[in-house]
């Protein structure tokens, strides 16, 4: 198998790749926002990455908040308004703009990570890998779980944990994130949406533990 981008031997004219940071990062920035907005249909040239939209929206704070953050981690300038609605029934929308100036940074950030992360963990564990990129597979399988947790729609019964994402890579990524972090999970497709579920007990309580956010494992801190 050939190894991905992350351990290949770079010549001088190969741009640096993402380190393990920037890419957890990134790579969480593209699943929040994969689970809000409709995924693309249309066909487009190898290497020409997908422009992110310049606004998006959220009906959850925290949900924004999170991207907000990761933003302001890889250095995209981005500004938060929120608005409230509705009259018997309040509601609360949340909408985050990267300035026309930032876009093509934003979306090259964003591509990049995207294509990498998903790379890691949709592709099966190179032989002799490093501590280092065990660790980030790991990593990248929580950030998967956390973005769809706060952004996507949950489904939740007495029996499962369950998350309907309209985007087939990412319903794709989260069974695969599950089973990287030693969870079972099930995907099953809907009407307009796949259902990506774990059951409740030690596998939900894995996959809550897994995302909660603490501080960076020093393994990852380079590559």
């Amino acid at each position: 198998m050939n190894p991905t981008l992350l351990d290949r031997p770079r010549s001088a004219s190969t741009p640096h790749p993402l380190d393990w940071l920037t890419l957890t990062a990134g790579f969480e920035a593209a699943c929040l926002l994969r689970c809000v907005t409709t995924p693309t249909t249309i066909r487009r040239q190898r290497g020409t990455p997908v422009h992110p939209p310049e606004r998006v929206e959220f009906n959850r704070e925290d949900a924004a908040q999170r991207l907000h953050r990761l933003l302001h981690q890889l250095d995209v300038p981005v500004t938060h308004e929120r608005s409230v609605g509705g009259l018997r029934r309040r509601y609360e929308l949340h909408r985050l703009t990267v300035a026309p100036a930032h876009q093509a940074r934003y979306a090259a950030m964003l591509d990049a990570s995207w294509r990498r992360g998903r790379g890691e963990l949709i592709g099966a564990p190179v032989r002799g890998a490093s501590g280092a990129r065990r660790v980030g597979r790991t990593r990248l399988a929580a950030a998967a779980w956390r973005a769809a947790l706060l952004a996507g729609g949950r489904h939740i019964r007495r029996h499962i944990l369950g998350i309907r994402v309209t985007d087939r890579d990412l319903a794709a990524i989260l069974v695969r994130s599950a089973a990287l972090l030693d969870t079972p999970a099930i995907l099953r497709p809907g009407t307009g949406c796949y259902l990506v579920s774990v059951p409740h007990g030690p596998a939900r309580e894995r996959i809550m533990q897994a995302t909660e956010l603490g501080p960076p494992h020093p393994e990852l801190i380079a590559v």
